[in-house]
């Protein structure tokens, strides 16, 4: 481990960098070159986010957090080697694909001080705070050098703490960052990893069954999303300013748009998940918000699924690479999105989710191993508004919703008691939601980033549209 003493700070900033560390894994790993999964290859190499929020005060005075954090970071990266390695990526003339260079070159991690407490950040939905509580990586180094994992330890004068991570897409998804960090969480309380929680790093495990088989189905998901058209390209709607709003919905509203809903499509379906309903909730509103008279305007809803036990035989149950598949739903206008009952657009959801069976997933991989630009399909499916000409932002008619339910973020206690709180980070991408579950088990949280001019309408609507009548009192 190497330290490096920082000083990033400013009169605006509220929060302290005090030193920066490189983390190697404890012991000698494997060194070696993983090609990615194919479903990894269409990943972005960009980092996402997590924040874990701790009311707790340290109880183990033997030790400081960032002591309990770096060896226990060390250890767990023994298992997990790959995060410790860096992306490397092909010529030009291998289509963009990404390699996993294992080299034991380490994760990053920061120490950090804000002078403000916990209950002064507001739910965490200032941009600027939260960014200053995620580590920040430089993508303008080359790709080789930037580290795949960093994480920000910032202890608060209140004496809570956060714990930010910045996890590299190409190589981990939601599931699998989840059992990283529980893992790394219970070395940190002393404990051992059972056999059972041993990552699988296996890649390969991914591959197209047949390679250069033609793809069964047609991939909607990565053909280019619908633009912004007709009126409402002037004035205001050209506004490049986004906000992000973090609203809960308790279990007895999320009942209540089911009831909205009703159980099921047919008789002969299960019912609806409170994902597919809570999500063709949070499109209709979007849609609403951004309606400017424009009934014909095309709209589609971009989400990714876990596809570990999709699969026939499923994969191992630690497999520790990127298993989130895109799906899309059918391309709707606003004026059905609005008009027709809410279960068109939870209908549209729960098919864009069940079209991913094993053999739809085997085709996903058959198309991408086919594809000889790969950098055309990232781009298609994780930049949903693809309207940006000559500079200037003409609107977004799409959106991008992640489902982070039942993910076992509760269990990351590393000695100081368990997260009060799990947020996406920083969101700074117009038109993506994540659903989440909340804090106090009661129900959901959603946590959206908008165009500013559409945020207020929003809002009102997605409370409205249950309820009837708006709770101002939460605004």
């Amino acid at each position: 481990m190497s330290e490096l003493k920082l000083s990033q700070t400013s009169t605006a900033s509220m929060v302290r960098i005090l030193s920066s560390h490189t983390v190697i894994p404890s012991a000698p790993t494997p060194s070696l070159t993983l090609p990615s999964s194919l479903c990894e290859q269409i990943k972005l190499s960009t980092h996402e986010s997590l924040l874990y929020v701790y009311k707790s005060n340290i109880p183990r005075q033997d030790l400081q957090p960032h002591h309990i954090l770096i060896t226990s970071l060390s250890q767990t990266l023994v298992p997990h080697y790959p995060l410790a390695g860096r992306l490397l990526c092909r010529s030009a003339a291998g289509g963009g694909r990404w390699e996993l260079h294992c080299n034991a070159k380490g994760a990053r991690f920061y120490q950090a001080y804000c002078h403000s407490t916990l209950d002064d950040l507001d739910d965490f939905v200032s941009a600027q705070i939260v960014q200053e509580l995620i580590p920040d990586i430089d993508y303008g180094c080359p790709i080789e050098q930037v580290p795949l994992l960093a994480v920000q330890l910032t202890r608060f004068s209140c004496g809570g703490l956060t714990i930010g991570l910045a996890m590299c897409r190409a190589v981990i998804d939601g599931i699998a960052a989840m059992r990283f960090i529980n893992s790394w969480a219970k070395l940190a309380r002393g404990e051992l990893l059972g056999s059972t929680e041993m990552p699988f790093n296996d890649r390969t495990a991914l591959d197209s069954c047949a390679l250069n088989k033609t793809p069964r189905f047609e991939h909607s998901e990565f053909h280019p999303p619908p633009l912004w058209e007709g009126r409402g390209l002037e004035g205001s709607e050209r506004e490049t300013k986004t906000a992000v709003v973090v609203l809960k919905l308790t279990m007895d509203q999320v009942n209540k748009l089911k009831k909205k809903v009703g159980d099921s499509a047919s008789p002969n379906k299960r019912p609806y998940s409170s994902f597919e309903v809570i999500t063709g909730h949070v499109w209709r509103c979007v849609s609403k918000a951004r309606y400017a008279g424009n009934d014909d305007q095309p709209t589609r809803l971009s989400t990714v699924a876990n596809c570990r036990n999709r699969l026939k035989p499923p994969l191992p149950s630690g497999y520790a690479g990127n298993v989130a598949f895109p799906t899309v739903t059918s391309t709707c206008s606003f004026h059905d999105l609005m008009h027709k009952p809410l279960n068109y657009a939870v209908g549209n959801v729960r098919e864009a989710l069940e079209r991913l069976t094993d053999e739809y997933v085997r085709s996903v991989l058959d198309y991408i191993e086919r594809e000889k630009e790969v950098n055309a399909v990232r781009y298609n499916f994780y930049y949903p508004a693809r309207s940006v000409y000559d500079g200037e932002f003409r609107g977004n008619p799409n959106l991008f919703v992640i489902s982070w339910m039942n993910f076992s973020y509760r269990e990351a206690d590393f000695g100081w008691g368990k997260p009060v709180y799990l947020d996406p980070g920083f969101m700074d991408s117009e038109g993506i939601a994540f659903v989440l579950d909340s804090a106090d088990g009661d129900g959901v949280v959603v946590a959206i980033c908008l165009q500013a001019i559409h945020m207020d309408a929003f809002k009102r609507l997605f409370f409205e549209d249950i309820e009837g009548v708006f709770p101002t009192s939460k605004l």
